[in-house]
């Protein structure tokens, strides 16, 4: 929107009412990192003053709550959220978020550049603001197949979008170091653009190599030191804490006030669960403070302003004259739940809940995404060529795996699942273009015990990963992803136990938000029932055991993937 700015000079000099003042707050600064009672007078969405003795059109008395600027999640992607853009949007703003920087590679797997542009159509005078970075690895590694390739000529034109701001992660960090032609031809599209990255574990020389190619953050940090070389290299970091990967409190470590200004918040992936029970940017304020070695103003500025500032968004993250009124306000022990946010100006949350409703928008891009061919034993079976095989080994709350080499009960000449020792089959099918390729492979630490559990939730190429102690099962819990046009399945002793729809791109639900957290809880009360224990989220986990830039061994269509020399190898082990 134009800013009205004959209006904004007239109320900062009281010689017209604003159309809102929000009194008796304390307005924090993020330039100061100060708390003041004071009066924030808007006009025509923008902050025209602050200060005390204005009049408004209407005037709202924050009783002494904290008035903040509206959080920003500095990397996310939406289809994490499970529900349509829409309905997320919905769901963050009632958690005091009124601007996202999002990657939409899920749906760009799956849809190409269609997916993208679904994306900003269904964002379009959301309640919050939606920009966006363009998936730099479409798909992530030449490694899997997805439903899309992605190339610089593909994408440029999109750089044209006002609400597109760059380069979305490069996960792709072998293909910037190999100075490969299809990485660097993205890398100079985007140039003088922020440039994102994902380079985890990376350092040294190949860390710089990195940044010199002109990739300016990075949210794959596990360690303080890992933090501490990126910083030391020019790049900002992005304190991650989502659903799967949690890290927000081992990077605190490498914040002070030199620092500060260039690390800021990222969720990356958070489910409708997570959403709902523990918050958004929000509940990582939250963390952050009950922590305790970083002081409220810094953590205030990471959740705010300092991604604003990255992403060169000049008038968004501050209360301040000039700035968009996106403001969150805090009572006194609200555990920081917001009563009251305020979208440009405009009221769009009050106590938890969203206020207006979701716009419709054309989805035939995205729906119809499963292709698969008959589906029979054939296709699970692994032949066991020693008696030892690789096994991928998880991580709780990582999506970096261990390297295992296991021995494995045979039966006629291949291995199959040990429930006694923890150890179920995987298998990825290509659910895109109808090829037939099939990965199948073996995990451990899962839980499972009996039955299968599958999902088109399969970073980043979301072909079809499903995990089972028994064939029949896994062909199953496949066939019904199929008959419901992509979403989760659970299976067991021949019967489907339970599904859940995501009929948009086999990755987003065409319900609200709150039916589908409904269902979600169900969906994860049925899994119990194949034996995995409490706080083991076995679709989240699935999700990330396909994604081959992310050490040590996953699996992809095309077979067992050792990330680390990015390679497919054989389940059996060499004698």
């Amino acid at each position: 929107m134009q800013k009205p700015l004959e209006g904004l000079v007239a109320v900062a000099q009281r010689q017209k009412k604003a159309h809102i003042v929000i009194k008796n707050a304390e307005v924090y600064n993020v330039f100061t990192k100060t708390f003041r009672l004071a009066e924030v007078a808007i006009y025509g969405g923008y902050i025209a003053a602050i200060g005390a003795g204005y009049h408004g059109e209407e005037e709202v008395d924050a009783q002494g709550a904290m008035l903040v600027p509206g959080f920003v999640d500095g990397h996310v992607h939406i289809e994490s959220g499970m529900a349509m853009p829409q309905e997320y949007a919905r769901t963050l703003v009632a958690l005091g978020t009124t601007t996202i920087i999002a990657d939409p590679h899920e749906i760009a797997n799956v849809a190409g550049i269609a997916g993208i542009e679904y994306m900003l159509e269904a964002t379009e005078n959301a309640p919050i603001n939606a920009y966006f970075m363009l998936p730099s690895c479409v798909p992530a590694s030449p490694l899997e197949m997805g439903g899309h390739a992605l190339e610089a000529a593909h994408l440029a034109p999109l750089l044209a979008h006002p609400r597109v701001l760059g380069l979305g992660e490069m996960m792709n960090y072998p293909g910037v170091l190999a100075g490969d032609a299809g990485v660097m031809a993205k890398l100079r599209m985007a140039e003088g653009r922020p440039i994102d990255g994902h380079a985890p574990a990376l350092k040294g020389d190949a860390l710089q190599a990195y940044a010199a190619a002109g990739i300016r953050s990075d949210h794959e940090c596990l360690l303080p030191e890992e933090a501490q070389a990126r910083l030391e290299n020019g790049m900002a970091v992005m304190l991650r804490e989502g659903s799967a990967t949690r890290n927000l409190l081992s990077l605190l470590a490498v914040v002070n006030d030199a620092t500060v200004p260039y690390c800021f918040f990222a969720t990356d992936d958070r489910h409708p669960e997570d959403l709902e029970q523990r918050g958004h940017i929000n509940h990582m304020v939250r963390l952050a403070q009950e922590d305790g070695r970083v002081n409220l103003p810094n953590i205030l500025n990471m959740a705010c302003f300092n991604a604003a500032r990255h992403f060169g968004l000049r008038d968004i993250g501050a209360i301040a004259p000039g700035y968009r009124a996106d403001l969150a306000l805090f009572p006194k022990n609200s555990n920081w739940r917001p009563s009251h946010v305020w979208k440009s100006g405009t009221l769009a949350a009050h106590n938890g809940k969203a206020l207006g409703t979701c716009r419709a928008v054309n989805e035939q891009a995205v729906r119809g995404s499963m292709h698969l061919p008959p589906l029979g034993p054939q296709h699970l079976r692994v032949p066991a060529t020693s008696n030892k095989a690789r096994v991928i080994g998880t991580i709780a709350e990582q999506v970096v795996t261990q390297k295992l080499v296991m021995e494995l009960p045979q039966e006629a000449g291949c291995f199959v699942p040990d429930p006694a020792n923890d150890v179920a089959k995987i298998a990825v099918f290509e659910r895109h273009r109808g090829s037939g390729n099939v990965g199948v492979g073996f995990i451990k630490g899962l839980g499972l015990q009996q039955g299968a559990v599958a999902s088109t939730i399969a970073h980043d190429s979301h072909n079809l990963v499903v995990v089972g102690m028994d064939d029949a099962s896994i062909l199953l819990a496949a066939q019904e992803l199929q008959r419901i046009d992509g979403g989760l399945a659970i299976a067991c002793q021949g019967r489907v136990v339970a599904s859940l729809p995501l009929p948009l791109a086999g990755l987003l639900s065409d319900k609200p938000m709150k039916e589908l957290t409904i269902c979600l809880k169900d969906m994860h009360n049925a899994v119990r029932e194949l034996g995995l224990a409490q706080g083991n989220d076995p679709f989240m986990t699935l999700a990330f055991m396909s994604l081959p830039v992310i050490p040590h061994l996953k699996i992809t269509e095309r077979g067992l993937v050792d990330v680390d020399a990015f390679t497919v190898v054989p389940v059996s082990v060499a004698p």
